[in-house]
């Protein structure tokens, strides 16, 4: 008979006379103490159901008897409640909490809590004190909130359909430990995928699946940096890889972004034995520049020489709204030691943001150490979703979602240009771009004479406006000021309204 299924699991055990040393405590006892301990403790909500005195017996391995003996003296004491037949219940008034209220009395005072803050290492203090930038409330999306794809239209019956397709009669495999790359059909998918629309140079040995961009960084900065390693990023750069950088003990190098991408002259002057550099060559966040063949040889020559690593992060390469895709960094590497760039891709902005699926492509050579870590660190990513979104590639849902994508994301950044040009003319000066989810807006002259981005982007807050700073993505002192702005997950409507209202928040202060 199978126990309810709001009835909590709890993890006993009995001592037997035989297996121990001492003679233990009848078995009755050890489970009204554990049960009475569990309660206790907070583990086992007030009102929570228990197993019935049948499952317990039967995951014990002792009679129904001994479990009846043991719940008895609980349900006598008041810490459960319930009869036979109905199910038996934690107390929601219990009576350790009764006495200790009778005895202290409304009159006696708790010693007051130690509330000094906890001590944290000096790399914890960094990871705490990091922002994000703002992310919305959760489950709300407003304009201009950048990095949000539209999640109303994901077909998610498709999705649900794929899922539980693979999920009603599981195969064998997809219940057993997976591998620590992740799951094989999966990962030749994404590795066909890359290799025709990318450019790529792979196969599906390199892929190995994460939750995440971020997870990938840092499974990559924890296998090849030691701690004080410097590292070059780009500045401005997208604040979320600053994170499993920290965590790694390396030194952050910002090296400046001029049209062209990273400076790899700068980042020779600044750090010329830097063990890595991180780039976004398609698409640079937050300015949109794209890295030419030129830069990005010079870039690959730079690690050849220095024995450095190159992670390339393509974070939209999908949404290239002027041609095919640009081909990647790591297509240009043919190096005979097997390459230095270790490539990192994301689903979140290209499906939904909770997937929580990314991927790595790493060198041949480093294959088999980073899939170690990665079995030492979380053994294997979860194999829920990993088959339905291989089947979501294969049968081409995938593709089709994309362009149905790039034509919608097209059309609503075209929606900003024009609304930005009735509105916004003289305030701010936002030029279209061939690819990404958002656009950056420089503040025109006449406005950043009056103030900066950062109190533009909090005008624009206090009128509902999600609008942040792009002197919020530098590290050092900013070269530029404006404002991004994302349209992706923006209905053209609301692209309007927000516009105006947006217009109405940086107008000249009235005297």
């Amino acid at each position: 008979m199978a126990s309810r299924p709001d009835a909590p699991l709890m993890a006993l055990a009995l001592d037997r006379p035989a297996e121990a040393e001492t003679n233990p405590a009848p078995l009755h006892r050890q489970i009204y103490d554990q049960v009475r301990d569990l309660v206790l403790a907070g583990r086992v909500a007030p009102g929570a159901r228990l197993p019935s005195s049948r499952t317990l017996a039967g995951e014990l391995g002792c009679s129904r008897n001994t479990v009846l003996a043991a719940y008895d003296q609980l349900l006598s004491e008041g810490y459960l409640e319930g009869q036979r037949g109905s199910g038996t219940y934690v107390s929601r008034v219990l009576p350790d909490q009764l006495l200790t209220a009778a005895s202290e009395g409304p009159s006696v005072q708790r010693k007051p809590i130690d509330s000094a803050p906890p001590r944290l290492s000096r790399r914890g203090q960094g990871l705490a004190g990091l922002d994000r930038g703002p992310r919305g409330r959760r489950g709300e999306v407003r304009a201009f909130q950048p990095g949000i794809p539209d999640l109303d239209a994901f077909p998610f019956d498709v999705w649900g359909r794929l899922l539980g397709r693979i999920w009603r009669r599981p195969e064998l495999v997809l219940r057993r430990h997976g591998a620590a790359g992740g799951h094989r059909p999966l990962r030749e998918a994404i590795a066909h995928y890359l290799r025709a629309v990318r450019g790529l140079r792979c196969d599906w040995q390199q892929v190995l699946i994460t939750s995440g961009a971020q997870q990938a960084l840092d499974l990559v900065t924890r296998t090849l940096l030691d701690p004080g390693d410097r590292v070059w990023i780009e500045e401005p750069g997208y604040p979320g890889l600053r994170g499993p950088l920290l965590a790694a003990g390396a030194e952050i190098v910002p090296v400046p972004v001029d049209g062209s991408g990273l400076s790899v002259a700068a980042g020779r002057a600044r750090a010329s034995d830097a063990r890595m550099a991180v780039v976004t060559p398609s698409h640079q966040y937050p300015l949109g520049v794209v890295m030419p063949v030129s830069r990005r040889l010079d870039l690959l020559d730079w690690a050849r020489t220095a024995g450095a690593w190159i992670v390339e992060d393509d974070y939209d390469s999908e949404y290239r709204y002027g041609g095919r895709p640009l081909a990647a960094l790591q297509g240009l590497d043919t190096a005979d030691d097997g390459g230095r760039v270790v490539y990192v891709g994301t689903f979140s902005k290209v499906l939904f943001p909770s997937l929580r699926i990314g991927y790595l492509v790493v060198p041949p050579d480093l294959v088999e150490p980073v899939c170690r870590a990665r079995a030492a660190l979380d053994d294997h990513p979860s194999a829920v979703v990993q088959p339905a979104l291989a089947a979501f590639i294969e049968d081409g849902y995938f593709a089709a979602h994309v362009r149905r994508m790039r034509a919608l994301y097209a059309a609503r950044q075209q929606a900003l240009l024009d609304a930005a040009r009735l509105r916004l003319d003289g305030v701010l000066e936002v030029q279209p771009d061939e690819a990404g989810l958002h656009l950056v807006a420089h503040l025109a002259p006449d406005l950043s004479a009056r103030m900066d981005d950062r109190e533009a982007s909090n005008r624009a807050a206090r009128a509902g406006v999600v609008a942040p700073a792009l002197s919020s993505y530098f590290l050092s002192a900013p070269r530029s000021i404006g404002l991004m702005l994302g349209y992706a997950a923006v209905r053209e409507d609301e692209i309007e309204a927000g516009v105006e209202r947006l217009a109405a928040a940086l107008a000249r202060d009235r005297r």
